[in-house]
C-alpha cells in the first residue's frame, strides 16, 4: 500500500506522540518536498520535526511533475503547496490513501479520484486494528495540544463510529 502524507496529520499526530501510528498501519508514508520543507522550515520548531528527519519509514520524494502542482494550485481556491503536491504526488505514484486534514486539499483530491482520509479517519483505523483502545482521549489530546480544530458535529460523529 503506497500512502502519501500532508503536513497535518504528521504533526497533530507527533504532538500527542503517537506519530507511529502511521508506521503501523501503513508501513511507510511517502512525503512531498514541500510537505517536508514545511515541517523542517528553519526558525520554526513544529511537531513531528525531528521525527521525518531521522525516521526512514517517511520517505520524502519529489513531485516529478511541477505543471501538474501548479495547474492543481490554479484549479482549486486556497491549495497550499504542500496538499497540491501531496495530491500531485500520490497521482504519479498511484497511491492508495492520501493523508489530508484540510477540506478543501480532501475535496481537491477526491476530484482527481485519490482516496482521502484525515487524521479522524486514521485514528479510527487505529482503533479497528487494535493499536488503541479508544479515540476520545486521543482526540481531546489533539484538541488541547496541537490546535486540533473538529466541529462538535464532527467529534461526535468519530466517537460514534468509534462506538464510544
Amino acid at each position: 500500500m503506497i500512502v502519501v502524507s500532508d503536513t497535518s496529520p504528521i504533526t497533530n499526530l507527533a504532538a500527542i506522540d503517537h506519530l507511529h501510528l502511521l508506521q503501523q498501519l501503513y508501513g511507510s508514508i511517502l512525503i512531498p518536498v514541500a510537505v517536508y520543507d514545511e515541517l523542517v522550515y528553519p526558525g520554526k520548531s513544529v511537531p513531528g520535526q525531528q521525527e521525518v528527519q531521522k525516521l526512514i519509514w517517511i520517505q520524502k520524494q519529489p513531485v516529478q511533475d511541477i505543471q501538474a502542482v501548479l495547474d492543481i494550485q490554479s484549479s482549486r481556491a486556497n491549495i497550499d503547496r504542500g496538499e497540491a503536491e501531496a495530491i500531485a504526488l500520490a497521482l504519479e505514484v498511484g497511491a492508495s490513501l492520501v493523508l489530508m486534514d484540510e477540506r478543501r486539499g480532501r475535496s481537491a483530491g477526491a476530484a482527481f479520484g485519490l482516496q482521502m482520509t484525515g487524521l479522524l479517519g486514521v485514528l479510527l483505523q487505529a482503533k479497528q486494528a487494535n493499536l488503541v483502545d479508544t479515540v476520545k482521549p486521543l482526540l481531546d489530546n489533539l484538541v488541547a495540544k496541537a490546535n486540533f480544530r473538529v466541529s462538535r458535529a464532527l467529534y461526535d460523529f468519530a466517537l460514534k463510529s468509534a462506538n464510544e
